[in-house]
Parts: structure tokens; sequence; C-alpha cells
């Protein structure tokens, strides 16, 4: 072979393992499957988001990321879902936060009854200060988690054993509650209990409690919460009184491919309108059980008795909340205005009627 034909070689051979280099170079990632874990069974209505979320991005990352979900607390008990998504034994996970984990999470906290009965319009304002606040940001990223989206809670509920007109019939009643809704049913003059929403039932149901409250009105009804405390009221309009969040573990995320990161992040930007869009059906869906169960006593609570529900409530739950995040941001009262402006813009962008006006519209 002639010194020219064993150059030209060489230069072939060259390139082809260059060819082979940069094939190798460029080769799609592995498959990942991620855990997901959650209190919610898997009918609960919360969980179409995590649905939605987890179906598209299967979907346009052609197979290459798939989910291990685990539904009411298999993987993780409902208090452990921020802690446990933060040392890695989930890679996703839904969490309550302001409930379970204030300390953590204090400024997720700034969702606080009486400020909106507009779940839509609280979730945007909640996505809207998340993207502009990076003490906000921080939190999330202090617990090794970044935020995928949040949910508002549907608006707040009180389930008792004895019609509750006034103030003055809270007095002295032990109510299961949780974050600011708590805070709420002792200024009231109630006594707040912290124990699970099924030990709440059944406490109710034995007589050594009056009533439960912290949780959506969808949720109330359609779980038949009327069946061991049958009278129901708006509690005083305390409407969205906390967020559902869905976060990812920050190693976790490190450990995704570029296409795969922006995959997921234009999934979960998607997520919170899909699941508004059949959030309505299901509080239609809710007013029409409440309208056809017998077992179920609507307390239509005055208005203005409603507005004195809240100017006596109010200041000390956002008193309270204000103590908890001192220090996390300069100003906490600016902060939670910034909130409450921002809902309400919100709110004449996306009109919404509450199950319970609903119910009292076709009575």
């Amino acid at each position: 072979m002639n010194r020219y034909a064993i150059a030209t070689l060489k230069v072939a051979c060259a390139a082809i393992l260059g060819l082979g280099a940069c094939q190798a170079g460029a080769q799609t990632p592995k498959p990942q499957k991620l855990t997901y874990a959650t209190f919610y069974g898997s009918n609960d209505f919360y969980e179409t988001s995590a649905k939605y979320f987890m179906d598209e991005v299967t979907k346009r990352t052609n197979g290459r990321i798939t989910f291990e979900p685990y539904y009411g607390g298999s993987l993780l008990k409902t208090a452990e879902m921020s802690s446990g998504l933060a040392s890695g034994a989930a890679d996703i996970a839904s969490a309550v936060p302001a409930a379970f984990n204030p300390r953590e999470f204090p400024l997720t906290g700034v969702v606080l009854p009486f400020i909106s009965e507009n779940p839509p319009a609280v979730t945007q304002a909640f996505s809207d200060l998340y993207q502009r606040t990076p003490a906000l940001q921080q939190e999330y990223l202090d617990n090794n988690q970044r935020l995928l989206w949040a949910l508002g809670s549907g608006e707040n509920t009180l389930w008792t054993n004895k019609p509750i007109h006034t103030a003055e019939d809270l007095k002295g009643a032990r109510v299961r509650a949780i974050t600011g809704v708590a805070d709420a049913i002792r200024a009231l003059g109630g006594t707040p209990i912290s124990i699970p929403w099924v030990e709440a039932l059944e406490l109710v149901q034995r007589g050594g409690a009056e009533g439960v409250s912290g949780t959506p009105f969808n949720q109330a009804i359609i779980t038949k919460v009327y069946d061991m405390a049958p009278h129901a009221s708006n509690a005083g309009r305390m409407g969205v009184y906390t967020l559902v969040t869905w976060a990812i573990n920050q190693d976790t995320w490190k450990s995704l491919d570029p296409e795969a990161q922006k995959v997921i992040t234009e999934v979960a930007a998607e997520t919170p309108k899909v699941y508004f869009d059949g959030y309505r059906k299901e509080v239609a869906r809710a007013v029409e059980l409440a309208r056809a169960t017998p077992r179920m006593d609507y307390v239509r609570m005055d208005e203005e008795e409603a507005a004195r529900w809240k100017a006596t409530a109010q200041p000390a739950v956002n008193q309270k909340w204000m103590d908890t995040v001192r220090g996390r941001v300069d100003d906490p009262q600016k902060f939670l205005d910034d909130f409450i402006a921002l809902t309400r813009e919100h709110e004449a962008q996306t009109p919404y009627t509450t199950g319970f006006d609903q119910l009292a519209a076709g009575k």
C-alpha cells in the first residue's frame, strides 16, 4: 500500500472514530422513573392535576420520563411530605406546607382566610408572587425543593352537629381546624383541635367534638361529611385558606437533562388551568349532590354576621402570620398587601361563584 493510500485510510478511520464519538455524545439520555408521593387517594379531585402532569410529561418525552405514584400516604404520611421530599424519599410530592411545615414554609402561608373566595384567582396570584419574589423561591430551595405548581384550596366550609348562625353559637365549640382557619376559630371563641380529618369526623360522631373545618366545599360534599356533621356554613366567608403544592426534589431536578427540565416546566405551568377547567364542573356536581340530599342542612349565614366574623378574626389571623415571617422579608405587611393586590387583579379577570352561593341561588 502506498503512502497516499495509507494516509487516506488513516483520515477515514479518524473520521469514522470521530463520528462515533459525536454519535455517542448525541445519544438520547437514559430513561428515568420518578416516584410521586401524595396523601390524597387516587380518585381525589386534587389528583387530576398530578395525573395530567405525569401523563403529559411522559407523552412529551416519548416515554423517557415516567412516574411511579404512591397514593393515600402509602410512601409518605401527610406531615412527612415536605421533609420526605427534601430528603429524597420521593422525587415529586404533594404537600400542604403551610399546615404541616409552617416553620420551613412561612411565606407560603400568605394564603390566609378572609382574603378571597376565588380559588383560581388565588392560585394565579400566588404564582405571580412566587415568580417575582426571590425570598419565596429561596424558601423551597432551602428545603431542597423546586416548586412545580400550587393550587389554592376550594372555599372553606364549617360542618357542625348544631346550626352555627353567629359567633356566639361557636363559643366553646371544639372544631377540627388547620392553618389560619384554626387561628380564626380561636379568635371567634371556638376551640380548634389539630387532628387528622378522618379522626375528627369520628370524634364528632361520638360527641367528642362539635364540628370540623378546613376542607373545601366540593371535597366535603362529595365525601358526605354531612353524614357525621349535617349543619354546613361558609364559616363567615373564610374562603381560600391554604395552598396545596407540588414540588420536585432539587437533586432529582439537577439529574434531569435540559430537555426533560424544559418539558416539566412547560407542563407544570399548564397544569393549574387544566385543573380549574375541571374544578368548576366538580363544584357544580357537588352543588347538585347537596341539593339532592335531605341529610344536609345549609346554614345560610347573614352577610352582616359574616362581616363581623371577618372583622373579629382577620386581624388576629394576619398578625400571627406576620409574626412568623419576620426576618424572612423586610416588610411582612407589604408582602401580604402585594399578594392581596394580585388576588384582586385576578378576581376581576376570573369571576367565580362559590359552591354555597350556587346552592343558595338554586333554592
